[in-house]
């Protein structure tokens, strides 16, 4: 049971250490807050690919909040554990313009709609083709110190849009306070996500959230970090994995090569255009850095996950 309910109306655009909180706990105590997806309401269920042509980049990444901890102060961390996601029955994956890492390749906006079948915890793609759910909170932070309003968009070390898909339930994540009361806020929820979320969009989803607070007395974190309740390496890899390469001597491009070589796997072998390919990489492939170190080349892999075609 949380001590405290914030409903998603009471959501903001931007951190800016001078809104005023919409609540003010004491550490120790949980707090359940309702979120709006990505777009900030603009897409629904019935939406279409014309719907994300005409997108308002200024109501993007809403998040619900904030909050004010009583005895936070800069200098410390404050430890939120995320205690439970209920997502909603229904999410999206869009390629938008001008946005994510192949933006020079898909020049043209994209949309895939989902549905969720909740008692198989899994997202259907197309026929034969299922994304386990995963659910997390893409933005998750506290107020920066510098005065004024800055955009949602960019991850910060005091947190923000991290996309970190193992900030799943059971995991305490660490923010550096850099404001007097922290004025924490959460949103951007998604439903599941490759590490990576290549396209730049996960599968989008609204849903409340459940985070617990403690305070962390002169903690002098440098950045967020996080402990998990149980092992990550395992993501869905039953049936093993198909892997892409990328390598090069810039680490942008290697990735970048990766990313290529995955969509045209899955366009030669589960005849998926090239749109579906990247939202599927976006949703359900890993992107890793393999190798950083034996200069002047760097090696940057894709995984897909067999066990997504079952």
């Amino acid at each position: 049971m949380a001590d405290y309910t914030i409903h998603s109306q009471h959501h903001h655009f931007g951190w800016d250490n001078s809104l005023e909180p919409t609540q003010v706990i004491d550490s120790g105590q949980t707090v359940t807050f309702g979120t709006i997806d990505a777009s900030g309401g603009q897409l629904n269920a019935q939406s279409t690919t014309a719907d994300v042509a005409t997108l308002d980049f200024g109501k993007v990444n809403p998040v619900t909040g904030p909050v004010y901890i009583n005895g936070a102060e800069p200098g410390d961390a404050l430890a939120v554990t995320i205690r439970e996601l209920a997502p909603s029955g229904w999410g999206w994956t869009a390629n938008i313009p001008g946005f994510g890492l192949l933006a020079d390749d898909f020049t043209d906006a994209y949309l895939n709609v989902w549905t969720f079948e909740k008692e198989a915890a899994r997202a259907t793609f197309r026929d034969g083709i299922h994304i386990p759910l995963k659910a997390f909170p893409g933005t998750i932070g506290v107020a920066p110190a510098a005065a004024g309003e800055h955009s949602v968009v960019p991850p910060r070390v005091c947190g923000g849009n991290l996309d970190i898909r193992d900030l799943s339930a059971g995991t305490t994540l660490y923010l550096p306070v850099q404001v007097a009361g922290a004025l924490f806020s959460v949103g951007d929820t998604h439903a599941a996500q490759g590490d990576g979320e290549v396209c730049g969009t996960a599968i989008e989803s609204p849903m409340d959230i459940t985070l617990s607070f403690e305070l962390v007395k002169g903690a002098q974190l440098p950045a967020p970090q996080f402990t998990t309740p149980a092992p990550v390496t395992r993501h869905h890899d039953d049936k093993g994995y198909y892997v892409t390469t990328g390598v090069s001597g810039d680490l942008m491009t290697a990735a970048k090569d990766a990313v290529r070589a995955m969509i045209d796997h899955l366009g030669k072998h589960y005849d998926l255009s090239p749109e579906d390919a990247y939202l599927l990489c976006s949703v359900g492939c890993d992107l890793r850095i393999s190798e950083i170190v034996d200069m002047p080349n760097w090696v940057v892999s894709m995984y897909l996950p067999l066990a997504l075609f079952a």
